[in-house]
């Protein structure tokens, strides 16, 4: 049964908005008058993109998502308390689609309800949205209906995507300062280059006495500058936009992201990062009832680096070939050896997706505290830097008036 979203007038002359179900527009208007309102505009909700397909380009540049990470985080919490309380999927989704405050969010949510009315699960609804909801989200929402234990299977979705989203913002809030820091040296060294050193060395131009060596260094710098700036930021330009090109290429992406990894210090954030995520998406994978095969190829597919990804694969052959899942993890040397350790013991005890869900955390606080380690050490040497470098233009500019002032004396 499609749902229909609708603008009407009460008994009072109040403007009401909301969704309804119903066969048609037809049925849509008569529910409205059953109800003591008039109808004045009766539209069916349609997705932004056809069942179960992929968005455009358009799409993804020119609307954004309905929900962002916090906010599907929030939602399936909310979600979770009112299945978790015994309140029937169809009557969480109504709650929820009344309370929505961004009208995208309750017709997505009224599209939902109308799916699971029409007989479809809750799964499948969710994947004919698949901008909104990731497959593997699909995947654990359908092993939760499967097993029967619907809201337990969103309590750890939810907890897992709050988990996820920490970890993403503490590493963002790490390298924000540091960023923010070498931008604004970038644009203070630029100005000075470009606008304050000719400005100044013009007042020597004409005592035709010889310029110190940092000066005409310096000089040369701004000439090019001036000159060539916008030439050189366009060259970039077309770096940047070809190395994007270059690494669209599957296979030299996984050279580029194999190189990545074996950096000394981005290297093993990465490593740690990327492992964190694969033990957190396993563990809750085989937690929901979704078989370790299913839940591996899963897994893998939510590592962003293709170097890791391919091996994650390569374990997965293994362990259909009869191999444990630990020993599989083992003869890959690029993921760290504490998720294989954790993977033996879950295996030797019989709880794996609990040894798995402590290795993600685990993993995930080390690259928390190595993450702060580094902004910490960045911090100081990129303002020491830039006053090295202001320091440089300082003396060239400084260095000719002393001379001056020296050969008048």
């Amino acid at each position: 049964m499609p749902a229909y979203s609708f603008e009407a007038l009460d008994a009072e002359g109040q403007l009401r908005r909301g969704t309804l179900d119903a066969d048609s527009a037809k049925a849509a208007r008569n529910q409205l008058r059953a109800q003591a309102l008039v109808p004045l505009d009766v539209a069916m909700l349609a997705a932004d993109t056809a069942p179960g397909a992929a968005p455009t380009l358009a799409q993804r540049l020119l609307t954004r998502a309905v929900f962002n990470a916090t906010g599907l985080a929030v939602w399936t919490r909310q979600l979770a308390g009112l299945v978790g309380a015994g309140l029937p999927l169809e009557r969480a989704l109504t709650a929820l689609a009344d309370e929505a405050d961004d009208e995208r969010q309750r017709h997505l949510v009224a599209a939902l309800r109308a799916e699971v009315n029409a007989g479809s699960s809750f799964a499948r609804a969710l994947a004919q949205h698949p901008r909104e909801f990731s497959h593997i989200y699909c995947a654990v929402i359908g092993a939760g209906e499967s097993s029967g234990a619907l809201g337990q299977v969103l309590e750890s979705l939810a907890d897992d995507l709050e988990a996820r989203q920490q970890l993403r913002a503490k590493l963002i809030g790490a390298a924000l300062y540091p960023a923010i820091v070498t931008l604004v040296a970038i644009v203070i060294v630029l100005f000075l280059v470009g606008y304050v050193v000719p400005q100044v060395a013009s007042v020597f131009a004409g005592t035709k006495r010889a310029l110190p060596l940092l000066t005409v260094i310096m000089l040369a710098i701004s000439d090019f500058v001036r000159g060539y700036g916008w030439a050189a930021l366009g060259a970039m330009i077309l770096i940047a936009i070809g190395a994007r090109a270059a690494l669209s290429r599957p296979v030299f992406r996984e050279k580029f992201d194999a190189a990545w990894l074996r950096l000394p210090l981005v290297g093993r954030l990465a490593r740690g990062y990327n492992a964190a995520r694969f033990a957190g998406t396993l563990a809750m994978l085989a937690g929901a009832g979704v078989p370790i095969l299913r839940a591996l190829q899963a897994a893998a597919e939510t590592l962003n680096n293709r170097a890791l990804r391919a091996d994650a694969q390569e374990a997965l052959v293994l362990v259909r070939e009869g191999a444990p899942l630990a020993a599989a993890l083992a003869q890959k040397k690029r993921f760290p050896g504490l998720l294989a350790m954790f993977a033996r013991l879950g295996e030797q005890t019989g709880q794996l997706p609990t040894m798995l869900q402590r290795a993600a955390t685990q993993l995930g606080n080390e690259v928390q505290r190595r993450a702060m380690q580094l902004a910490t050490i960045l911090e100081p040497l990129l303002i020491v830097t830039m006053g090295l470098v202001v320091m440089l233009i300082v003396l060239a500019v400084l260095q000719p008036i002393i001379e001056l002032n020296q050969f008048v004396k």
